[in-house]
């Protein structure tokens, strides 16, 4: 593979993060942030450089997984990155919510697993601006530009944030990060997953890994290549470079402010 995505030198990547998370704080009037803990390396990445930035006391974090579908494992490895950090995390089973979201809906098909699993996006979007706004905080996205390029993500739900830290570093460049902060190599490795639904993983579900993805969108994108060079460059077939470029045009709406109709 020809092509590769950079890499940075991450003690001046550090740097601007913080910087941006300080004045970002500064300039909303808060006294700090809110953090979802998933467990996985975005997560732990942002949190820890939201610590280094306000330091422990001025950043919370909230986990909440669903009993039905979250593995253990990411709520033990949540709780291990938020006693590392030393900042104060609470956890809340949204199990019971979901459930009497869908149950109750006049709509309710059980066979629609993406419809509920968006649910538990927006409900978890819900509980951390339920926190910004009684402790008067920022709620801190998690989501890095890989996903935020191709649409992995929920409208509303993990998509609902006031600040994205990591929002400009490709999910291979957060791994790199993550190790550069020495996070636990358990966490920095794990397959990336919302946990939607059970067995979920990003890499399963998108059918490609983010060793692929994230050189084509870095040839689409930055290096302004054609389709054509950036599957030579990667070393991949043409329609997997225009599965990916599909991917960043249809989730267009994902990056936008809804359309309003003119009035003229």
């Amino acid at each position: 593979m020809a092509l590769k995505v950079p890499s940075l030198d991450y003690s001046k990547v550090e740097e601007a993060i913080k910087s941006f998370i300080r004045s970002k704080v500064e300039e909303a009037g808060v006294k700090g942030v809110v953090v979802g803990l998933s467990g996985g390396v975005d997560s732990s990445v942002t949190a820890s450089l939201c610590v280094r930035a306000l330091g422990s006391d001025r950043v919370k974090g909230l986990i909440m997984p669903d009993s039905a579908v979250t593995p253990s494992e990411d709520v033990e490895d949540a709780l291990k990155i938020a006693e590392h950090l030393g900042i104060e995390c609470k956890s809340i089973d949204i199990n019971p919510l979901v459930q009497t979201i869908v149950r109750s809906h006049p709509f309710y098909d059980p066979s629609k697993v993406v419809a509920e699993g968006n649910v538990r996006a927006r409900l978890r979007m819900i509980l951390l601006y339920y926190v910004a706004n009684t402790l008067k905080l920022l709620v801190a996205g998690t989501g890095d530009r890989s996903e935020i390029m191709i649409g992995y993500f929920t409208k509303y739900g993990d998509g609902g944030v006031d600040i994205l830290p990591i929002g400009g570093l490709y999910k291979t460049q957060v791994r790199e990060l993550g190790r550069y902060l020495n996070l636990p190599s358990r966490v920095v490795e794990k397959p990336s997953s919302p946990r939607l639904w059970s067995g979920q993983t990003a890499e399963g579900e998108l059918g490609l890994s983010y060793d692929v993805i994230d050189p084509v969108l870095y040839g689409l994108y930055d290096l302004g290549l054609p389709p054509r060079r950036v599957a030579e460059e990667v070393g991949v077939p043409l329609e997997v470079v225009e599965r990916v470029k599909g991917m960043v045009e249809a989730t267009q709406h994902k990056r936008s402010m809804p359309p309003v109709a003119p009035i003229t």
